[in-house]
């Protein structure tokens, strides 16, 4: 029988969570505390040793052991160092527990073994943690007992960031500022803060371990290197939003329950396009809690994978041939009081607010196309985007009908006089119910589209934090509320310079704005006559994080100073250069080590072959099929051998030029091109060598057999 749970009972059941803090912490420290969290004051010690007592407490009654700082360096995964609560024995053998607000509000893990981009020196080793009191602290249960997790930021000793939060934070407070200003223009003086409030999705394929386990490209670089196309992939679009399998169901009933225990709120599961995919999303928090979530969400889907025989790919492009995986960032503005910024209302035409925050957001967007880019780039990215599976690696805004024939009033004519009703459905069957649809359709071929009352960013891939592109939007925006402030708030005629800078910005930024299909390639022309930047791989991304552009901007709002993003410009040639590299090896490994001998086998095989039917019937004997079959094996083994030597070379070559975009680029032009050129004589094989002899699972065997 399956077994019973109460979601309201078990939901954040291990969150230090603000109603377990009004339980246990005295009123005096709650109110403190609470301070901190929503007014952003200072935090005493003496308060942080109340908070860290209480929460020790907590912890040790759901089992906990020890604690550890959460944070997540620029490694792309999260890190820990676990300590124990307790402290040196006392004279009769004893020992004490505990945790104080030191041990909360700071820690020093090793910030010379973390990549930092050279703002770290191998010999300078400091490094410190800091609490995030905005992101609750929670403990995991898993073989290892249970954990207190405290989310931290992590920065350098000379104040650098060395991680994905600590720029979040400061990208957060640029846009809370910003946006007050903007409220206040409008007469609202109720609203003391605003918070870009973030909804993931999460892409993932699920595979059977065992098989896994078998394929040394999957368990060494997340994706498969080699691999022939079964009889049918995704054509019949038969797996998508399908009846989900038990053994995928349990699973997903086991990752939930996980979740909700940690206070993840997991809404939505589905099969996904392609076989063995599938999505799970989560509702809207804010940003700083939803990267700290979806972090936990990609921990917890390979966790508990393993539970069920399973292994998670999260890696954006796993299979080719098939969908790969990327992770829908849903991002929009909303205040304390619940005022969502993007929420255009009935008749979004004279919502002049909407529109100033519309218009606002089209320029931050194409100004800073180059940037938001950049913050979806990585490895994995680029074998996705631009592949008519996932958006075109050209940033583009989709409006939909309403919004784009407001602005298109806005140009013309200077002021919008009507928004676009939604008709009533019509299905043609009586006995179904009428409704009345949006105003406008849905585009998934857009890379930044509007969705009724707030912004899709469908570029992230589905391995990465969602921090960077978060980071990017809350300062791109803050950055066009800013330069609107500085007009607005010195006008003498408030209402005609509101209309004025409306209609500039519309007309001005209108080339971003884009609802047709940007799978085509005459959107891809059409861009290029816009001037839109077409970006097509990381290598290429990477430079927008150093112009003198990126630099002003982000050094205006304090998110980042020139030397920490030019750590992390090299850090992501690193990452790239790193990637590919290991990639390449793993190639010439399974060729060198398990392929080509197998081919080498069935060749000696069919010699034998052709040499017994002619030693049993004579030298007359019909052996033209196998004498075919045997040269053709035999001319694309030695065409391998051939890619294989060439790779090793290239390889080679790349490994010894220093680190740095010139190496990166190396990898890029010379190593994946002969990774490609070893793998398709290879894929040709595998569909002719007897399936027994061939040394690792198909692609059939991997996305359809879980």
């Amino acid at each position: 029988m399956s077994e019973y749970f109460n979601v309201a009972e078990i939901f954040g059941e291990n969150v230090f969570n603000d109603a377990v803090m009004q339980e246990r912490l005295p009123k005096k420290v709650y109110k403190k505390l609470r301070e901190v969290i929503e007014e952003e004051k200072d935090l005493d010690l003496e308060t942080a040793d109340v908070v860290a007592h209480e929460m020790k407490e907590w912890a040790i009654e759901k089992g906990a052991t020890h604690y550890t700082h959460w944070f997540q360096p620029l490694t792309g995964v999260t890190a820990e160092k676990h300590d124990s609560f307790i402290t040196a024995p006392m004279p009769n053998g004893k020992v004490l527990m505990s945790f104080s607000g030191k041990e909360l509000i700071k820690g020093e893990p090793d910030a010379s073994s973390f990549p930092s981009g050279g703002l770290r020196a191998t010999f300078e080793a400091r490094g410190y943690t800091a609490w995030d009191c905005t992101s609750p602290a929670f403990v995991r249960q898993d073989a290892a007992g249970a954990t207190l997790c405290i989310p931290t930021a992590f920065c350098s000793y000379t104040g650098e960031a060395l991680d994905q939060k600590t720029p979040l934070l400061r990208s957060m407070e640029a846009i809370n500022e910003q946006s007050l200003r903007l409220l206040r223009l409008f007469g609202n003086t109720t609203s003391k803060k605003v918070t870009p409030s973030v909804g993931p999705e999460q892409e993932y394929f699920l595979v059977d371990r065992e098989k896994y386990l078998k394929r040394k490209d999957l368990i060494f670089t997340g994706r498969t290197l080699f691999g022939a196309m079964p009889p049918k992939g995704q054509e019949l679009e038969d797996h998508y939003f399908g009846a989900i399998r038990e053994r995928i169901a349990a699973y997903m009933k086991d990752v939930n329950k996980e979740l909700w225990k940690l206070g993840v709120s997991a809404k939505t599961q589905h099969n996904e396009v392609a076989p063995a995919q599938h999505e799970l999303a989560t509702i809207y928090s804010e940003a700083n809690i939803a990267v700290d979530h979806n972090q936990l969400v990609m921990e917890t889907l390979k966790k508990v994978a393993g539970r069920h025989g399973l292994t998670c790919l999260l890696h954006e492009k796993p299979f080719a041939g098939v969908n790969g995986s990327g992770k829908h960032n849903n991002w929009s503005i909303t205040t304390d009081d619940g005022i969502n910024l993007l929420d255009p209302g009935k008749t979004p035409h004279d919502n002049f607010q909407f529109l100033l925050v519309l218009t606002c957001i089209l320029k931050a967007v194409d100004k800073h196309a180059d940037l938001l880019r950049e913050s979806a780039a990585d490895a994995g990215n680029d074998h996705r985007l631009g592949a008519n599976e996932a958006p075109p690696a050209i940033i583009s805004i989709f409006l939909g009908d309403q919004l784009q024939d407001v602005l298109t009033q806005l140009i013309s004519t200077g002021a919008a006089t009507r928004s676009l009703k939604g008709e009533v459905l019509q299905t043609g069957v009586k006995t179904l119910p009428d409704f009345r649809k949006d105003a406008t359709d849905r585009n998934r071929t857009s890379p930044f589209a509007f969705t009724g009352n707030k912004f899709e960013f469908r570029m992230v891939g589905s391995n990465d934090s969602i921090a960077a592109p978060n980071v990017v939007l809350n300062t791109i925006v803050a950055e066009a509320f800013s330069d609107a402030c500085d007009i607005l708030e010195k006008a003498d005629n408030f209402e005609e310079a509101l209309h004025d800078i409306i209609k500039k910005q519309a007309t001005e930024h209108q080339r971003i704005v884009f609802n047709g299909n940007g799978y085509s390639d005459e959107w891809v022309e059409e861009a290029g006559r816009r001037g839109l930047p077409n970006i097509k791989s990381m290598v290429d991304a990477v430079p927008a994080l150093t112009t003198e552009k990126a630099i002003s901007l982000f050094e205006k709002f304090n998110v980042f100073t020139k030397a920490e993003l030019e750590s992390r410009s090299e850090i992501l040639y690193e990452n790239y250069a790193k990637a590919i590299n290991i990639e390449a090896r793993t190639m010439i490994d399974m060729a060198g080590k398990q392929i080509i001998p197998a081919v080498v086998k069935y060749t000696t095989a069919l010699a034998e072959s052709i040499n017994s039917v002619k030693a049993a019937c004579g030298e007359g004997a019909n052996v033209s099929a196998q004498a075919k079959l045997l040269a053709e094996v035999s001319g694309l083994l030695a065409e391998a051998q051939d890619a294989l030597g060439a790779l090793v070379e290239v390889t080679e070559k790349a490994a010894g030029i220093e680190e740095g975009r010139e190496q990166a680029i190396s990898y890029r032009d010379d190593v994946k091109a002969a990774m490609d050129a070893l793998r398709a004589p290879v894929d040709r094989l595998e569909m002719i060598v007897d399936k027994d002899m061939w040394p690792m699972p198909s692609y059939g065997d991997l996305i359809f057999e879980v």
